[in-house]
């Protein structure tokens, strides 16, 4: 099929920025779709106009009526790089659009400050929580944010302030690219409360105070990072674990009876595209999963809030599977198992005879390797120091057998 739907990169220069196969495109659209600040800078005054409406599915809808018609989004700058497009492409198939991107905000932000693009971590605050940013805050890091308006700017550094990282060095681009471009430059601690244009960037240098809370992305965070009741993988088990799951891109993760989270926290902390579900039968620790998920940068982790199996129905195929609550009950790992996608790894944990012999009786049946872990921790006897031994963990992990649907 011909291609109908044009998404056009646009930046603050306006249709006079654009190439000439984008504004050919622009000048011969029968429908224009944008925002209102997008469809002003547009004269073309025959095509009909839609502006993104909420929720963004009416307009989408709108727009495949319209199939067949020469259709053109405006967008701002890169449309695929937190845009309109990645949003688009998932409705329509690629071969009936057409894409032209501008220079967007991050390579502009990345050429002011002479930032090598490939070294910037981009974070995007629009539409999403100010939590994410917790994820990012590590010594070293460049980190080049798209506010959602602005007061993003002084939130996102008091947020940095707040977590030890004061000294961060941030850079505020309004109307960055156009006529009316202006920069702020502070440190987390010292930027002014004050709202900035609601159409900025903000590039950020994350340097770590002596009382920075750093949490890498390496899997076995400390004991202390989580909020929990006692139902937590202790560090030296959950990175054994989270290596024997081994996180992938875009995988699935079921966390079954998952405690305080931090299987699928770390789970989706070491694969920024990955994706994870916490299914907890407590309420209380439900809603501790929730605040642990926030304070480690990664609120994108769903939480089933019921009892495993049943909570198991409906919901999507996993990649991987944790079981780490409930394992004495081989009806749970049966049903884990059956919807683990073929090629998936599961992976699960005891601590009890019967527990441990119900996975003794998985293995027969399926194979995959059985490993005990034991970890004895140095700690103070009086004037002394002794080690203490952790309960020994059980630990079963195989792939399941088929050719892999990913």
């Amino acid at each position: 099929m011909t291609p109908w739907l044009s998404i056009l990169g646009v930046g603050e220069e306006g249709a006079e920025g654009l190439v000439p196969a984008a504004r050919a495109l622009l000048d011969s659209a029968e429908v224009l779709v944008g925002g209102t600040r997008h469809l002003a800078m547009v004269k073309n005054g025959k095509a009909e106009r839609l502006t993104w409406a909420s929720p963004l599915s009416r307009t989408i809808d709108e727009i495949a009526a319209r199939r067949g018609k020469r259709v053109t989004v405006l967008a701002s700058g890169d449309p695929m790089l937190y845009g309109i497009g990645t949003t688009l492409t998932r409705r329509f198939p690629r071969e009936e659009m057409t894409i032209i991107p501008a220079v967007g905000s991050v390579a502009l932000a990345c050429a002011r400050l002479g930032w090598p693009e490939a070294e910037v971590e981009v974070v995007t605050l629009h539409g999403r929580p100010l939590d994410l940013l917790n994820y990012h805050m590590l010594p070293g890091a460049k980190l080049v944010i798209l506010s959602e308006d602005g007061a993003t700017p002084a939130t996102a550094a008091a947020a940095l302030a707040a977590a030890g990282f004061g000294e961060s060095r941030i850079a505020v681009f309004e109307h960055l690219g156009g006529g009316d471009e202006q920069r702020i430059d502070a440190t987390a601690r010292d930027f002014p409360p004050a709202r900035v244009a609601d159409l900025n960037t903000v590039a950020v240098e994350c340097r770590a105070g002596a009382g920075a809370i750093v949490r890498p992305r390496v899997p076995g965070l400390p004991d202390s990072a989580f909020e929990t009741d006692g139902q937590l993988t202790k560090r030296e088990v959950r990175a054994a674990t989270l290596a024997a799951l081994m996180p992938l891109p875009r995988a699935l993760l079921w966390d079954v009876g998952a405690g305080s989270g931090s299987i699928g926290i770390e789970w989706l902390r070491a694969e920024r595209t990955a994706r994870a579900i916490a299914i907890e039968r407590d309420p209380a620790r439900a809603a501790r999963i929730a605040r642990n998920a926030a304070a480690l940068g990664v609120p994108r982790l769903e939480i089933v809030t019921g009892e495993a199996p049943a909570a198991l129905q409906g919901l999507p195929r996993p990649d991987a599977v944790f079981a780490g609550g409930g394992v004495s009950n081989e009806k749970l790992l049966d049903a884990c198992f059956a919807a683990l996608r073929p090629g998936g790894r599961f992976v699960a944990n005891v601590v009890t005879v019967e527990g441990e012999s119900t996975l003794a009786q998985f293995h027969k049946r399926f194979g995959g390797e059985m490993t005990r872990l034991s970890v004895a921790r140095l700690e103070p006897v009086g004037p002394s120091f002794s080690w203490r031994s952790l309960r020994s963990v059980t630990q079963l992990a195989l792939t399941k057998p088929g050719e892999p649907e990913r």
